[in-house]
């Protein structure tokens, strides 16, 4: 049987050559025959013996096709495995069909090692728990689909934290961090993820479990290992540099060696899932400072920076972090000292005091141009932050060309990285290429992403060409091609260079046994693929396709795009990495992949791509998983790389009923401003309608809105009908915007704010012509219908628009200011008066503050709960509304995340759940743990209607407190 599957494969490989050079016909469709048929036998199979999740379809196949690296390979399915049993079960059956096997966390991976064509092994579902901790041994035993920050938060009673910490800690997993051997920013003090295991229970690819520790009394090692070790002891110890800190690159086959106590669990770590699976592991953890510091030193470039790191070491501190200048984007707004690059470096203490003192004597010995130290635990947050989201900030050079991964994490010994980081740049230079570099300073290690081009052949032989030099650059340093992310298909084809013939011959061997049958991640490490294929975007279209949003940070390029995605999966936290995130709520609220931005993206690519996904638009895989998607547009700030979900949400649903009927929401609520208008005279009798149950219920079945709704009761008088019967103020200096919402929903806000701004000696007045941002067309596709109606709103608003008549233009809902500083310039490029418009938005908070600086508000002293508009959040920054509040004597902080409801989508049915969700994961929390006398302060309609549906609490617009407090004043 395992022959004539073996034979089946070839059959597959080779229909699949035929494919790549003939395009279509027979051989295209006996290949798909071939494919097709493994796969049923293989779902089969697998669905008979693991009790995990197996999934063969097409969802779960794109998801996994990328990690965050350059490379794509597409798998035959994906399982989740329940535990150990499943997991031997899995590799019994692809061992019998000849299919390869790999094992995959977070997805994280930069090197493309959690990319396979077999069978991926999916651990964040199942094997995610946390199985001890304990606190006297200073252990922990954990399955490897754990998240690292959930270890740290479980340890973090006890004082204690495990010390590896990539900057993806709130997503990667410990399975990833064994099988890379990742490190992170306090590896300087803590070691690699291999300094900090005790034992690894693997299962091999045999299903043989072995149990690995120091010493070959305390493991059970594959057959052979030992005499391999004993056969190849001389090049074993003369093989492997030394005193490099951050050597990755390769198999750690010395740690087998007598003189290092045969520790097989460290030779285990970095081995990128090639070996065995792991299914547990015992970790060691450390004492975690009480109180932390932070000390940023400036200097005048990198080298600089770099040749200063190694004389701070003496100096025990917890992380000696680089970055440059041309990394940083917002220097100005978190306090960095003067300098073109900085060292972060970090120290401890048993009292803030005792922390602060070493940081500023760490700070006085850095001979820095200048030094800041800081040591309040926010302050720490917002300049950690910028080192964290470089991985996704540097794959856009400051002028927008894109740079990616491939060298990302090179190391040499600490003493000659300021001489390597002068010579790599004078590399990058010959080659026309820019890279900005950033990094682990103090163990030698940077990170870098390069403006290759790899989308054409003569780019990507230059990418060859660039990435042979470059390793041999690293070896001329004595340094590793790997210095935290492993080997993967960037590297380890050039491994030769680092090692030479002789070691790297003796990878294959040692694979071999662990793995006689090579079905384990193969083309890693032993026997590499070349690091010039598999390359993700050759599959992509080579001309760009048809789309109604412009993209004018892509070049217009919807496939460039969806490329802004790089698998870093900020997107995948269960919580967000400060208290005003909003990215990715229906992840948070799901846990599934298809659900997060990076999912939706990489389906999104494989629709372009056309293999797994081959419906195009039309692709109703691609559909379900934007369904959840709420257009928070949160994705668009909290995403490193600036990804934009909500525009390509209403892209793709543009394209996908195109011509065909939709969804009854999409005409109910998408349209809603065209209802609202027509209902206005009939507000009355159609809100004591809605108080029937039986025709309410009968109008939320057409309308197709979830039948957990209380349908919103309309306003007995528009805004716009009040207003324009009182007539335009002699001297209005502002246009207040009649959204729809105000207008038909809530028009008391709208009332107050004009109370305010009048007290402000500001006055407003509503357009003479009728309006609409065009939101609720925007948000379900109807993109076409959006155009028209934003041209018409151009139209009536040109009169205050012109050099004459320009006045700034306020806008109560965050959701539609949002919508007019950036859809509509991204929909309708070509009128001149979009722009004009667009920059012409106001929020509340800013016309008082632009139009009445010296205005003094009614003083409140009470504190605040409630949320940031997710679009405000994401599109207009609340900085302006805190300092309002701050002068009103609003205490505390509103929380992030998305209120859930999120205009139509909260209102559709089958979101209920979701929505709910969404809600409890920031904003009900902080409304209900509120102190009593707290206004629960919300802009956002959606919000406010959340609120008063799910907790029975009314919410208010910033400016009906502002007005009341003029009341009460008066």
């Amino acid at each position: 049987m395992a022959d004539g599957a073996k034979a089946h494969g070839r059959k597959r490989e080779q229909g699949q050559e035929q494919e790549r050079e003939q395009g279509s016909g027979p051989a295209r469709d006996l290949a798909h025959d071939v494919h097709r048929g493994l796969a049923r036998d293989l779902e089969r199979e697998l669905s008979r013996v693991v009790r995990g999740r197996v999934d063969l379809g097409v969802t779960a196949r794109a998801l996994t096709t990328m990690d965050a690296s350059n490379y794509r390979r597409v798998p035959l399915g994906v399982v989740a495995p329940r535990d150990a049993d499943d997991v031997a079960a899995v590799l019994a059956v692809c061992r019998t069909y000849g299919v390869p096997v790999v094992p995959r966390g977070g997805g994280t991976s930069i090197a493309g090692q959690a990319t396979g064509t077999g069978i991926v092994l999916d651990f964040t579902r199942y094997m995610r728990s946390l199985v001890s901790v304990d606190a006297a041994a200073r252990t922990a035993v954990v399955q490897p689909g754990v998240v690292l920050d959930t270890l740290r938060d479980a340890a973090a009673p006890y004082g204690l934290t495990f010390g590896p910490d990539p900057s993806t800690h709130s997503r990667c997993t410990l399975g990833g961090m064994i099988g890379n051997n990742a490190c992170g920013a306090h590896s300087v003090r803590w070691g690699t993820t291999a300094d900090n295991i005790r034992d690894l229970t693997v299962v091999g690819a045999r299903g043989t479990v072995h149990h690995l520790s120091q010493g070959w009394q305390n493991s059970t090692a594959p057959v052979g290992l030992r005499d391999f070790v004993i056969r190849h002891l001389s090049a074993l110890r003369t093989g492997y540099p030394q005193d490099l800190p951050r050597r990755i690159s390769g198999y750690a086959m010395d740690a087998l060696l007598p003189e290092r106590g045969a520790d097989l669990a460290r030779a285990f770590c970095g081995s990128e899932g090639t070996l065995g699976v792991v299914t547990e592991a015992t970790v060691r953890l450390v004492e975690a400072p009480l109180a932390r510091a932070l000390a940023i030193l400036g200097f005048p470039d990198e080298s600089a920076a770099a040749e200063a790191a190694p004389g701070l070491l003496p100096y025990r501190p917890l992380t000696v972090e680089g970055m440059a200048a041309d990394l940083v984007r917002v220097r100005g707004d978190v306090g960095l000292p003067r300098g073109g690059a900085w060292l972060f470096v970090e120290t401890g203490g048993a009292t803030e005091a005792e922390a602060r003192a070493r940081a500023q004597e760490l700070a006085r010995a850095g001979d820095a141009l200048e030094a800041t130290v800081v040591s309040d635990p926010a302050g720490m947050r917002a300049l950690w932050r910028i080192r964290e989201d470089a991985a996704g900030t540097a794959t856009r050079m400051p002028d927008g060309t894109e740079a990616w991964p491939g060298w990302e994490d090179c190391a040499v010994p600490p003493g000659q990285l300021g001489a390597y980081l002068r010579e790599f740049r004078s590399l990058l230079s010959s080659y026309g290429l820019r890279g900005t570099p950033y990094g682990h300073f103090g163990d030698g290690c940077i990170h870098v992403r390069i403006d290759f081009d790899l989308l054409t052949p003569a780019g990507i032989g230059r990418f060859r060409a660039f990435s042979e030099d470059l390793a041999g650059l690293v070896v001329a340093h004595g340094g590793s091609l790997s210095g935290e992310h492993g080997d993967g298909q960037a590297r380890a084809e050039l491994l030769p260079k680092m090692y030479g013939d002789e070691l790297v011959g003796l990878f294959g061997e040692f694979k071999d046994l662990w793995d006689p049958d090579g079905i384990l991640n193969p083309g890693i490490l032993a026997r590499p693929a070349r690091l010039d294929e598999n390359l993700r975007f050759e599959v992509l279209p080579k001309r760009p396709v048809d789309v109604e949003f412009g993209y004018p940070h892509d070049g217009g390029d919807f496939a460039a795009a969806v490329r802004r995605c790089v698998g870093v999966a900020k997107c995948r936290t269960e919580k967000g990495s400060s208290q005003n995130d909003v990215m990715c709520p229906s992840f948070r609220a799901t846990g599934e992949e298809e659900h997060s931005t990076r999912g939706r993206a990489r389906l999104l690519h494989e629709m372009l791509a056309g293999e797994v996904v081959t419906d195009g638009w039309r692709s109703e895989e691609v559909r379900d998983a934007l369904d959840l998607c709420l257009s928070c547009k949160g994705c668009r700030s909290d995403c490193p790389v600036g990804v934009d979900m909500a525009t390509y949400k209403a892209e793709f649903l543009h394209h996908h009923y195109d011509g065909r009927r939709r969804p009854a929401s999409h005409y109910a609520l998408g349209r809603l401003p065209e209802w609202l208008r027509a209902a206005a005279p009939l507000a009355r009798p159609l809100n004591a309608a809605a108080r029937v149950r039986p025709l309410a219920a009968l109008a939320k079945r057409l309308a197709g809105i979830a039948p957990e709704r209380t349908i919103p009761p309309l306003a007995p008088r528009t805004l716009v009908g009040e207003l324009r019967k009182r007539g335009v103020p002699s001297a209005a200096t502002v246009v207040l915007w009649p959204d729809t919402f105000t207008n038909h929903l809530s028009p008391e806000v709208g009332r107050a704010a004009l109370r305010v701004l009048s007290e402000a000696g500001v006055e407003a007045e509503v357009p003479a012509g009728r309006v609409c941002c065009g939101l609720t067309y925007v948000s379900t596709g109807q993109l076409d219908r959006a155009k028209v109606v934003l041209g018409h709103t151009l139209d009536a608003m040109e009169p205050y628009l012109g050099e004459a008549g320009r006045r700034p233009v306020v806008v109560l809902e965050p959701s539609c200011a949002a919508t007019l500083r950036t859809d509509l310039l991204e929909l309708m490029p070509a009128d001149p008066r979009a722009a004009l418009l667009s920059s012409a938005v106001r929020t509340f908070a800013e016309a008082l503050e632009e139009c009445a600086p010296e205005w003094t508000p009614p003083r409140l002293d009470r504190p605040v709960a409630g949320q940031t508009h997710c679009h405000q959040h994401a599109v207009l920054g609340d900085a302006v509304d805190r300092r309002l509040r701050e002068k009103a004597g609003l205490t505390g902080e509103l929380s992030g995340g998305c209120c859930g409801l999120a205009g139509n989508f909260g209102f559709e049915r089958g979101h209920w759940e979701v929505s709910v969700a969404c809600a409890e994961d920031q904003l009900l929390p902080a409304v209900r743990s509120a102190p009593p006398g707290t206004e629960v302060l919300a802009d956002g309609y959606s919000c406010r209607t959340q609120l008063a549906q799910l907790a029975g609490r009314r919410a208010r617009h910033l400016a009906e407190v502002l007005a009341e407090g003029l009341e009460g004043e008066g």
